[in-house]
């Protein structure tokens, strides 16, 4: 990272002022970002330890201005940690299912609308080898800071793509040799019984209301995962997690 910056101090200064626009903030976050060369960015703010803290990175030709800690904080809602850190990005090309090359594992979310749990399941899936996270694109969160700062830099990884009809994206897949495990705690079926495919398709309900039943139709099977009968359900980012890793054990 380049060592020159542009000083900014006090909250009156115009170039600093909150504007419109997509910020990431936190450190992983903003250096995925930088390090993605589909990811267009615009401005990188940091504080005197951020800009210490990105000076191995390749900041892309971008000149940090430094500010102070509070400047930064405007841009991380509810008081999430920033790191010193914040980096103005415009949302990464549109992937459509067909742009997919040679998948073998891929997670639908049918309506999770928490840009937390999307940011975690974007993390647990970058870890266990996702080769894309689908959503409906009216029935999802878009792109924010808080799911960039909760997929910890999985956000530049795993392509989420947004579709127009799930159901019919899982048939797309189906014709490419896809078979699709629906999540849905009453089912009959633990997912560690469940064979292995070549291809396969995890699809998770919505927080709290579970699969459609349009979407369970669309699945070829529908499993559990086997906990116990103290608790009716796991939170949908951390059930995600779990499943991934019983796919790949």
């Amino acid at each position: 990272m380049t060592k020159q910056h542009k000083k900014h101090f006090g909250k009156s200064n115009d170039s600093v002022k909150q504007s419109h626009g997509l910020w990431f903030y936190g450190r992983h976050a903003v250096i995925a970002a930088l390090e993605n060369p589909k990811r267009e960015v615009k401005r990188l703010l940091t504080t005197k330890a951020g800009a210490e803290m990105l000076q191995s990175v390749d900041c892309r030709g971008l000149t940090s201005e430094l500010v102070e800690a509070d400047v930064i904080a405007r841009h991380a809602p509810d008081n999430a940690p920033h790191q010193g850190v914040a980096l103005q990005v415009r949302p990464l090309p549109g992937v459509s299912v067909t742009d997919l090359q040679n998948p073998k594992l891929v997670m639908v979310l049918d309506q999770v609308t928490d840009p937390h749990n999307i940011g975690a399941i974007l993390r647990s899936a970058a870890a266990f080898g996702v080769d894309a996270l689908i959503v409906h694109e009216q029935n999802s969160p878009q792109e924010t800071g808080t799911m960039a700062k909760a997929a910890s830099g999985a956000l530049e990884i795993v392509p989420l793509i947004k579709v127009a009809n799930v159901a019919q994206a899982m048939d797309e897949l189906k014709e490419q040799g896809f078979w699709f495990l629906g999540m849905d705690g009453k089912a009959e079926t633990s997912l560690k019984d469940t064979p292995s495919y070549d291809k396969t398709g995890v699809v998770m309900g919505a927080e709290g209301k579970g699969l459609r039943r349009l979407t369970a139709e669309k699945c070829d099977l529908l499993v559990k995962l086997p906990i116990k009968r103290t608790i009716e359900s796991l939170n949908v980012s951390n059930a995600a997690a779990i499943a991934l890793y019983e796919l790949s054990s």
